[in-house]
């Protein structure tokens, strides 16, 4: 993958839009945040009832994933607190992302959740359920010779769903610190359903991804490709390492004199550094790729992440719920607007169909979604799961046309014009820190209020200590809190990947696609 020595055109990029003139166009601008800006989190890393009917549909609880029993408040550092946050907003990210866990070192994998022993019941199964109607699980983490955990941390999933109607709802996970979970589902479609769980973590796998994320800043290198002319006069390429200068990254020859060429960017203050090579000078840097992947787990921590211990289903309560129709409303009916928290659940799948209960969201036609997209400049940045918005509409909207740009298919820039709607669609690859893109959109919406603007969270795929589920979520949290009350919609998709059939990939199944998109436009086009 190919882009330039430092990124700051996506800053400029947002910097440079103008408020909309008196013309018939409307600017939207997407900021998509997801998985691969995982490598961004170098800069956080330092952190260390009965229902009746014709009752309303229960309001989901404003509550987020795996959530710990009574966390301890960290007390953050204002040295640490990055550029343009605010001690209380680097409080509540601190927050947002306590795990609880082991507070030993773990020195055998028989001491560590096991998914085979590890089990969970249905409390008070009832003969049958309303539409609407809340269910409650107790998960029981045991380790390897059976024995109930005495500790929290493990990093469970839970879903009630139903096969044969491609139904299902994420179920909201608290954890007592003791070796209990209690998951919570809200029941809000009339059949059968049955509940799933499962490990993706052990609460000692966790204990290792937390560490190996505070001092491995570097488990991702870059090359960097320089070509010029040599003493002789011909033409050579130089390829070196390269890394962002941040503290923990070091370059394998950093400690000789005049070991590297640094480059530095003045909009983001960020300064990329690169081996010096042997015949070239600095300048002579041309592109870079990305490099290898740097795995300094110990013996024991490879057993953790093995295949035996990740992302496996429990074995528990397989007696089946049955629901009944009643006249709960499902679904919200508030229409989108932009600061809207995302509650758990977030919404739920019936017949491969996505119903919000972030707010009232509309399932597009063909002819609909052209309708939306009409007379609207849309702007996207973000990593190849946003790309694949871009393509998806492109490829579903006849009159959208894929320029050729002769650009990196990965990186872009790309753009899809329908010159008889008046519509240009965007997109390029994102490649700044989270804390600086969240900076230029307080800006851009300063400076032109009219603008829309979406932020996608990461969706479930990988399980590995590179760019796993755990990490994903743990900076899920994060940018929610980071574009708290910042006036722009947050599209959280975690949920819709985390309880869908199709198994965790890093790119989503079409089917899901469809759904984010159906979301994205209801953000533009609410009425």
């Amino acid at each position: 993958m190919k882009s330039d020595p430092v990124d700051s055109t996506i800053c400029q990029w947002i910097k440079g839009f103008r408020a909309p003139g008196s013309g018939p166009f409307l600017r939207y601008f997407l900021v998509i945040v997801s998985l691969l800006l995982l490598y961004s989190m170098v800069l956080w890393s330092y952190s260390s009832g009965d229902r009746r009917a014709n009752q309303h549909f229960p309001r989901p609880r404003m509550q987020h994933h795996n959530r710990t029993q009574s966390p301890s408040k960290p007390t953050p550092v204002a040295s640490m607190v990055p550029p343009g946050l605010s001690v209380e907003e680097w409080e509540r990210m601190l927050k947002a992302t306590h795990w609880g866990g082991p507070k030993r070192q773990v020195t055998s994998a028989n001491k560590s959740t096991s998914p085979g022993h590890s089990t969970f019941i249905i409390q008070n199964l009832k003969q049958s359920y309303s539409v609407g109607e809340e269910l409650h699980v107790t998960i029981f983490a045991k380790d390897f010779t059976g024995q109930l955990k005495r500790y929290g941390g493990d990093f469970f999933q839970a879903k009630v769903y139903s096969d044969k109607l491609k139904a299902s709802v994420f179920g909201e996970v608290l954890d007592h610190q003791n070796g209990k979970y209690s998951a919570r589902f809200i029941l809000p479609w009339a059949g059968q359903a049955s509940v799933a769980v499962r490990l993706i973590h052990s609460s000692e796998a966790v204990k290792a991804l937390k560490q190996h994320r505070s001092t491995d800043s570097d488990r991702f290198t870059f090359y960097g490709y320089f070509i010029g002319k040599n003493s002789s006069g011909a033409e050579v390429q130089e390829t070196v390492e390269c890394n962002i200068k941040w503290a923990g990254v070091v370059l394998s020859t950093m400690a000789q004199k005049n070991c590297c060429c640094e480059y530095q960017d003045a909009p983001t203050g960020l300064t990329w550094q690169c081996r010096q090579p042997r015949g070239l000078p600095c300048d002579a840097l041309i592109y870079h790729s990305r490099g290898v992947r740097i795995n300094r787990l110990t013996r024991l921590e490879k057993v953790l992440m093995d295949s035996q211990h990740v992302d496996i289903w429990l074995k528990g309560d397989q007696r089946l719920i049955t629901i009944r129709y009643s006249n709960a409303t499902v679904g919200a009916r508030n229409k989108c607007s932009p600061g809207v928290p995302t509650p758990t659940p977030a919404g739920f799948y019936l017949n491969d169909v996505w119903t919000s209960f972030v707010c009232a969201t509309r399932h597009f036609t063909v002819n609909d979604a052209t309708k939306c997209l009409k007379d609207k400049h849309i702007y996207i940045m973000g990593d190849s799961t946003s790309r694949q918005w871009f393509d998806h509409l492109y490829r579903v909207l006849p009159t959208l046309k894929l320029l050729n740009s002769h650009a990196v298919y990965q990186v872009g820039p790309h753009l899809a014009v329908d010159v008889l709607n008046n519509i240009d669609l965007h997109w390029r690859s994102h490649g700044l820190p989270l804390s600086l893109v969240r900076r230029a959109v307080v800006a851009l919406l300063r400076r032109a209020p009219e603008t829309k603007v979406i932020i996608k969270t990461a969706n479930t795929g990988e399980k590995d200590v590179f760019t796993g589920d755990w990490f994903s979520l743990q900076f899920d949290r994060i940018l929610h809190e980071a574009f708290r009350d910042v006036g722009v919609y947050i599209l959280d998709v975690w949920q819709m990947t985390a309880c869908h059939y199709n198994p965790d990939v890093l790119h989503p199944a079409p089917v899901i696609i469809k759904n984010e998109i159906d979301i994205l436009l209801s953000f533009m086009c609410p009425e």
